[in-house]
């Protein structure tokens, strides 16, 4: 299928991640884990030639044409993705920053749910993705194992009994597996907390990120955290240790609520209607603002504050007014000025039927 007419399918359809449901969806946008392969008898990435590369991208087509959940799966070719498209990609979480802008040979693999995406040729020959909604990294592990397993049966890993799973980064050897919430801390945030939560984090070896992963600050207040060893460590225990500290992180969020809920109502509510009326009247709205208003609106739903607008609508509206997004929507390229601009009229319509509770 034509990267055209997949992308018609993401636009008009809800991605797992964004579905605001499962466990501690109020607070847990998603659940992700990650597994990196590489297979034997080719260099790394980074030093592959371009006829190894294109060898290593047919082989993996006949592996995943071979998975059964993968069966109707999209396969990309990167030759064919306008760098416009790539960046829809990355906004969707489907890629990575890397994955979108090195050159070279590459692929990609998604299913139509959004469910599973797998990278060929980033930083490991094999970058597989599985995305969960809420609270669910049990469920992600249990599904990515299962691919995994069935991609192992065809395609020969790199792999030592000593060290586990060969990667090109040594901070990945071992299961080479990593998992990560994204977490919606608002709460925090109004209370000035979050970095008391960041700096205990460090300490025990987990990291934190922004919205758009590696790299990027924490956009509407969203924080995505994960795993950063993996050698020495089973997939299970990785997944509980995770587990339980965004549990511990979740009711940090919930006290930081009701404190506000119960101490700073009156300012908690203004400052939620005037997000409301912002996106419903603005004719500029630059990316940074829409997600900052955004996120206090979603913060007025989970506090039953705001009347005709589901999470799983909102949540899509932090992806549609990225500029890519912008730009697939409108079905032409836009400068900033006129994204600002498309940004504000798509909040305006989308938003029209809102009320305040």
């Amino acid at each position: 299928m034509a990267i055209e007419q997949a992308i018609d399918h993401f636009l008009s359809s809800t991605c797992e991640w964004l579905r605001g449901t499962g466990p501690e969806s109020d607070i847990v946008m998603s659940s992700r884990t990650r597994l990196a392969r590489n297979m034997t008898g080719y260099l790394f990435s980074g030093r592959m030639d371009v006829a190894a590369q294109q060898q290593m991208i047919e082989d993996v087509a006949k592996a995943v044409a071979s998975v059964p959940f993968l069966k109707n799966a999209y396969f990309f070719n990167y030759k064919s993705l306008k760098d416009l498209d790539r960046q829809f990609l990355l906004e969707r979480h489907l890629i990575s920053r890397e994955h979108a802008t090195e050159k070279g040979e590459k692929a990609l693999v998604v299913t139509q749910n959004e469910v599973v995406s797998i990278m060929v040729l980033e930083e490991d020959h094999l970058r597989i993705q599985v995305f969960q909604s809420g609270l669910n990294l049990v469920e992600a592990w249990r599904l990515i194992d299962k691919i995994d397993s069935a991609l192992e049966s065809k395609l020969l890993y790199a792999f030592d009994p000593s060290l586990g799973y060969l990667t090109a980064c040594p901070t990945n050897l071992g299961t080479g597996f990593r998992s990560s919430c994204m977490l919606h801390l608002v709460g925090l945030m109004m209370t000035k907390q979050v970095d008391k939560v960041l700096q205990a984090l460090s300490k025990l070896n987990f990291a934190a990120r922004g919205f758009f992963g590696e790299g990027t600050q924490a956009s509407g207040n969203f924080f995505q955290f994960s795993n950063q060893l993996t050698l020495g460590q089973s997939e299970v225990d990785i997944v509980d240790g995770l587990e339980r500290v965004m549990k511990q992180i979740i009711e940090h969020e919930k006290e930081a609520r009701n404190y506000l809920l119960e101490k700073r109502r009156a300012k908690l509510e203004d400052q939620i209607w005037r997000a409301v009326g912002t996106l419903k009247s603005a004719r500029l709205m630059s990316s940074a603002e829409a997600s900052g208003l955004l996120s206090l609106m979603r913060l007025g739903i989970d506090l039953g504050m705001i009347k005709n607008l589901s999470k799983t609508n909102l949540n899509a509206l932090f992806l549609f007014t990225q500029p890519a997004h912008l730009q697939k929507l409108s079905a032409s390229m836009l400068k900033a000025v006129e994204r600002d601009q498309k940004r504000a009229e798509l909040l305006r319509t989308r938003l029209k039927d809102v009320e305040v509770a």
